[in-house]
């Protein structure tokens, strides 16, 4: 079991995959822990999207931080987790959803989905996080 490289667990992280979200709880509750998509360019600052006023959008302000961890098991087993400060929240851009939709699904469901989304799924915010704390492993092939 290796730790990957700052280069290793970047593009790791830039890759499509759904990530648990884990923010404190609140007094007497255990933390907050869902699974969510999120966008990461590499050596940049990672950003979510919530709907504005959630639970989630309300413990992350509340924390002003938050915690990601993305794991893959096939072909091997595989993760980084990353933590740090919230940046900013502002809210969202039918252009941020067009963009994290179709880092998710495939091109032809984008549109659709968009749609569907920015007109069901209430107000949203993009929350973005600066990375600070990074524990990443590749354990190898399973």
């Amino acid at each position: 079991m290796t730790a990957l490289t700052r280069l290793e667990r970047e593009q790791f992280l830039a890759e499509p995959h759904v990530a648990a979200l884990s923010v404190d709880g609140g007094e007497g509750r255990a933390p907050l822990s869902v699974p969510i998509w999120y966008q990461y360019e590499p050596g940049g600052d990672i950003w979510i999207l919530t709907g504005l006023g959630s639970r989630k959008q309300r413990l992350i302000e509340a924390a002003g931080r938050f915690s990601l961890m993305v794991d893959t098991v096939e072909p091997k087993l595989k993760y980084v987790s990353v933590e740090g400060p919230v940046l900013d929240t502002a809210p969202a851009t039918i252009e941020l959803l067009r963009e994290i939709s179709a880092r998710y699904l495939p091109p032809e469901k984008v549109e659709g989905y968009v749609d569907f989304a920015w007109k069901n799924h209430g107000e949203q915010v993009i929350i973005r996080l600066r990375p600070e704390r990074w524990v990443s492993s590749d354990i190898g092939s399973l």
